[in-house]
């Protein structure tokens, strides 16, 4: 069975399949109710996969508002009522100083720069002069506590509820590009305003992941509503895909996330 599980990931994410399956089996046989940390959106799918494998188990998604990128799993035996179950989810806020020109980026950095694990923190949103973070609720209070600034600003923080949760819309720059294929390397080189040889080093890398699955073959071809991040050059999404211009070329319409 476990062979025949791994026919349908890439190599590189065997670990987290293990300890996927462990949860799922550990629910099944034992009874026992898994409360994950945030998982991005591969890790989530290959949670789901394999939790549709057993008829025994249920599953819940949760990370604090419908279309979380980020969600914890609640994994339990298919009797209990997970709906009833707390996800143990709180807000961060963080309130600078300074706020002028902080991005996401800025709010990521000072959390992960207080030593706390990345599975700890959800969605971020950046608001217009603060900062609302998903986190858990284990490391809500060690968070307030020790978030004293953002980039050069000060900040104050405070722990709320989910319910209290402000949403920031992502934020997008779009353009259109004209591309001879819909190959990987050939779209996120022009995205990326790199040549098209100096990309095939992150891809070849594993550091290219598309839909958040590492993808490693440069001529991958992309369609409309895939997510390519390039470590290191940011997140962009395929909007669109047009015809074939008379020179045989393809308008492709770009979202860049800024």
């Amino acid at each position: 069975m476990k062979n025949e599980i791994y026919g349908h990931f890439h190599p590189d994410e065997r670990p987290f399949v293990d300890k996927a399956w462990e949860w799922v089996e550990n629910a099944a046989v034992y009874h026992e109710l898994k409360r994950t940390e945030f998982l991005d959106p591969r890790q989530a799918f290959i949670v789901e996969s394999l939790a549709n494998r057993n008829p025994d188990v249920a599953l819940r998604l949760d990370g604090g508002y419908p279309d979380a990128e980020r969600r914890r799993a609640l994994i339990g035996p298919d009797y209990r009522d997970l709906d009833s179950e707390e996800m143990e989810l709180r807000v961060l806020e963080a309130v600078p100083v300074d706020p002028g020109g902080l991005d996401h980026g800025d709010y990521m950095g000072a959390l992960l720069g207080l030593g706390v694990k990345r599975g700890t923190i959800g969605d971020i949103h950046v608001l217009e002069d603060r900062c609302h973070a998903v986190v858990t609720r284990e490391m809500a209070d060690f968070l307030s506590i020790h978030l004293t600034g953002v980039g050069r600003s000060a900040a104050t923080t405070s722990v709320l509820p989910i319910g209290m949760l402000r949403q920031a819309q992502a934020r997008m720059e779009t353009f259109e590009i004209s591309v001879a294929s819909l190959r990987l390397d050939g779209i996120a080189s022009d995205v990326c305003r790199v040549s098209r040889s100096k990309i095939l080093a992150p891809i070849k890398a594993g550091r290219v992941r598309v839909n958040w699955k590492a993808e490693e073959n440069p001529a991958a071809l992309l369609k409309a509503g895939d997510t390519v991040s390039v470590q290191g050059f940011g997140r962009f999404r395929v909007l669109e895909v047009g015809d074939l211009t008379k020179k045989g070329r393809y308008r492709v319409g770009i979202g860049k996330f800024v």
